[in-house]
């Protein structure tokens, strides 16, 4: 199939509202960007649905047959192919971003960075050469901000928006997520103040939901994140609506933490480590014999930008 090929299977062609904006979700095939798609949809957007060459096809596939079929335009990219994203992005006026770690390789080591920044740097070039973008919305993660020497002490203020990982604490520790998230988010900002593309990052908690699996990445450090009062996480609905409300609001810039949950107490911990799957395996949490072991932390983050932003925005 040629690059950003658009699947006949899935398409129709019949005449779309003048009135509809068109945007671009990538990845599309992950929870958030499915989602993000169906909600787009609802809203009588036309979306360019963008799917890795590995991505999952089966959310989309209900969704071109049930609902909003005509809007809905699904691409095959490779994030490493730039005239595939170029080609996925043509006349739309925002892309909602988010990398999938490829099926091959899906926990975060030493080497995803690299594959990570070199997806966004392409993505952002695209979206810089694409006459019809007006806004980016740039998914990256909590992880791109909590992670430095100075994370233990209690003396230090509520983490925001205006701070970053530390690369080398990431790398010394082998905070590959972090590491990835860090880096891949600050090549995005850079290459968007270079280029004058507009855009916003939601740095998100850990997606919860049914399950989540004990393996993944994001969990590095989990019980260094629960004692510094930071382990937080973020329900798919309330993720939506916060990528919806920072591209239809004009006034939201820069950063924006988003999480609807602080994990920093024993009852939390026990409810967490319901959602960790296998069941059978011990939870990283904690080493302690019992979650009262674990005792209870101040919450030391913030998301007080996207609260009002949300509240402001519903109103």
């Amino acid at each position: 199939m040629s690059p950003a090929a658009e699947i006949p299977l899935l398409i129709h062609e019949e005449e779309e509202e003048e009135f509809s904006k068109r945007v671009c979700v990538m990845d599309a095939s992950g929870r958030l960007g499915s989602s993000l798609v169906e909600t787009l949809l609802q809203r009588n957007y036309i979306v360019h649905a963008a799917v890795s060459t590995y991505g999952n096809l089966q959310p989309l596939k209900g969704l071109a047959n049930c609902l909003n079929n005509k809007k809905l335009k699904i691409f095959e990219t490779d994030p490493f192919d730039y005239e595939s994203i170029i080609n996925a992005l043509k006349d739309c006026s925002a892309l909602f971003y988010s990398f999938e770690t490829p099926q091959e390789q899906p926990i975060f080591d030493e080497f995803m960075a690299e594959i990570e920044v070199r997806a966004a740097h392409n993505v952002l070039e695209a979206c810089a050469q694409t006459d019809t973008m007006e806004k980016v919305i740039f998914t990256s993660s909590v992880t791109a901000v909590i992670w430095r020497e100075d994370h233990k002490s209690t003396t230090a203020d509520e983490l925001s928006e205006r701070n970053w990982s530390d690369v080398n604490f990431c790398k010394k520790f082998k905070l590959w997520h972090g590491l990835s998230k860090t880096l891949a988010e600050k090549t995005a900002w850079a290459l968007a103040m270079d280029r004058g593309v507009n855009m916003v990052s939601i740095n998100a908690g850990l997606l919860v939901g049914p399950e989540i699996p004990m393996k993944t990445s994001y969990l590095k450090g989990a019980a260094e994140m629960y004692e510094d009062g930071v382990l937080v996480t973020v329900d798919l609905k309330f993720l939506v609506d916060a990528h919806i409300c920072v591209f239809e609001d004009i006034s939201s810039y820069g950063r924006y933490l988003c999480f609807n949950h602080v994990v920093n107490r024993p009852d939390d911990a026990v409810e967490f480590a319901k959602m960790l799957t296998p069941s059978s395996v011990t939870t990283p949490l904690s080493a302690a014999t019992s979650y009262e072991d674990l005792g209870i932390f101040e919450q030391r983050i913030g998301n007080k930008k996207l609260n009002k932003l949300m509240v402001d925005y519903k109103n």
